[in-house]
């Protein structure tokens, strides 16, 4: 029995949910998020409630249940409020300017690195004085949030000696001694 699969969803006022064909389309102020489900789950709509229903008892239809609960549940929270995702750049002379869609960023590299983003993703950029420059990403769609911040990560990972790189806010990176500290 899935705890998450089961758990009803609540609606907020100003989204509306349809579903027709396997396709559920949710629309609240924020955008429109479509969410597919696979042949057999159906969706209950009563009111401001939404509950999940799965075709069997089956091992794959009971990971999936949970699974689409948290997708819909996550496009409603999109539409409505919105997802962000803050990154800092830690490092010496490491810097990021958003200009419209396009991320400038130096990363220690002979070169900038200039990254575009998708339309659907507003993102700002600061640099304050005295701490690492940061940027702030907010988007409905979780999923290209996530991968979208996944992508800049990978320009330059947090490395475990000095802690240079891309982070999350308020990521703890593991730190590693270095050579000097065998030496005993």
């Amino acid at each position: 029995m899935s705890r998450i699969g089961n758990k009803i969803i609540e609606v907020p006022a100003g989204v509306t949910v349809t579903y027709n064909n396997h396709v559920a389309t949710i629309k609240g102020p924020k955008g429109e998020l479509k969410q597919t489900l696979k042949e057999g789950f159906d969706l209950k709509i009563e009111g401001d409630k939404i509950s999940v229903i799965r075709p069997s008892d089956e091992k794959q239809d009971r990971a999936l249940h949970g699974l689409y609960r948290s997708l819909i549940h996550n496009n409603i929270v999109g539409v409505s409020q919105g997802h962000t995702i803050t990154q800092e750049f830690v490092g010496v002379g490491y810097r990021a300017v958003a200009q419209g869609q396009i991320l400038d960023m130096s990363l220690g590299y002979s070169h900038k690195i200039m990254f575009e983003l998708p339309k659907e993703i507003k993102i700002k950029s600061e640099s304050p004085k005295g701490a690492a420059p940061y940027i702030t990403m907010e988007c409905a769609d979780k999923e290209l949030l996530g991968r979208v911040a996944a992508k800049i990560r990978s320009f330059r990972p947090p490395e475990p000696y000095k802690g240079k790189g891309i982070r999350f806010a308020g990521e703890q990176i593991r730190r590693k001694a270095g050579k000097s500290a065998a030496k005993k």
